[in-house]
């Protein structure tokens, strides 16, 4: 399999950067920031569906909400159909919102406890002036039909629902102005493994239907493998591998990906595998550690590691891989 070709992609994200300041004494003068999106780069075909995977706090769901501007982005440019979404007008951004939604992590913290399924799925068209309250309801119940769910739903609250059903509700949610980008939050970590797979199921399905384009953001590497077509691993701010999926678990070429992929539980009672223990806890994203960032926790690590930031080396098919000690 190849990596998507790079022509005339719905989603460019060039040298993407958020950092945090930390503000000390009296005065509250800066002092230092946190590098929390240290410079990562990705382009997104249409009808995409692409994962990025990381520890928490390695930055993921930072570099999500900066790529829809929810929250402001230090440097870098993050273009949706060619328009920059951190520099274009109040106007121009009210339109690209309805061509980018999200789908976050906790559905019943997304979700207003004080208005009825109904309201929460009709409330987007009422903003952007679409339809009449008869057209918003009609449009509702077929959104709710396409997640699963039917129309005794419509009159219900947050709090009655179970956790998959709440996620229902938020990807009908998400899907009604009928973006082109659907941004997920780790949609599934906080559902019940039996759930979590009708959720991805659910997500594939309309993703063939409505021909989305899919950021997947997740710590889980088994449901990036079941979803993702193509994947980016993400450490301390940084993208340090970037292949299909299908090469990734072949072929883990960077130390970080290999001790994830080794710490995926076997389904095979019995079955023998070597686990690679990582050392150490994750650095400060407010201190870097100098030369390559994984090195103090890398057990390939030496001198030149303590001391140079290896460059990205790209291959023929586009996978890329960024460590002095890669298996390439």
């Amino acid at each position: 399999m190849q990596i998507a070709s790079q022509i005339d992609p719905v989603l460019k994200v060039e040298d993407l950067k958020v950092h945090f300041p930390i503000n000390r004494g009296v005065f509250m003068r800066e002092v230092g920031n946190v590098r929390a999106v240290d410079g990562i780069s990705f382009n997104m075909q249409r009808g995409e569906i692409l994962g990025i995977v990381g520890e928490s706090g390695c930055g993921k769901s930072t570099a999500l909400r900066a790529l829809l501007n929810l929250i402001p982005a230090t440097e870098g440019h993050v273009r949706f159909n060619g328009t920059d979404v951190r520099t274009c007008s109040k106007k121009q951004l009210r339109h690209l919102r309805k061509k980018m939604q999200i789908v976050f992590q906790d559905p019943f913290a997304s979700l207003n406890p004080r208005m009825s399924v109904g309201q929460l799925l009709c409330e987007p068209y009422k903003i952007h002036g679409i339809g009449t309250p008869m057209i918003r309801r009609e449009k509702a119940l077929k959104l709710l039909s396409y997640v699963g769910l039917n129309e005794d739903h419509f009159f219900r609250y947050p709090h009655e629902f179970s956790g998959g059903q709440r996620q229902r509700i938020a990807i009908a949610r998400a899907l009604t102005l009928e973006p082109e980008l659907l941004c997920c939050d780790e949609p599934v970590s906080a559902l019940d493994v039996s759930v979590q797979s009708q959720i991805l199921n659910l997500l594939k399905k309309l993703q063939k239907e409505f021909f989305l384009t899919i950021l997947f953001i997740s710590h889980d590497l088994a449901v990036v493998k079941y979803f993702c077509k193509r994947v980016h691993v993400m450490y301390l701010g940084r993208f340090v591998e970037s292949q299909t999926t299908e090469g990734l678990f072949k072929t883990p070429r960077h130390p970080y990906t290999q001790s994830l992929i080794s710490a995926i539980p076997r389904p095979k009672p019995g079955q023998q595998k070597k686990r690679i223990i990582l050392e150490g806890d994750v650095p400060n994203p407010a201190n870097i550690p100098k030369g390559c960032r994984f090195h103090p926790r890398c057990f390939k690590a030496t001198d030149v590691c303590k001391k140079e930031v290896p460059n990205d080396f790209y291959f023929p098919d586009g996978s890329m891989v960024s460590c002095h000690h890669a298996d390439v």
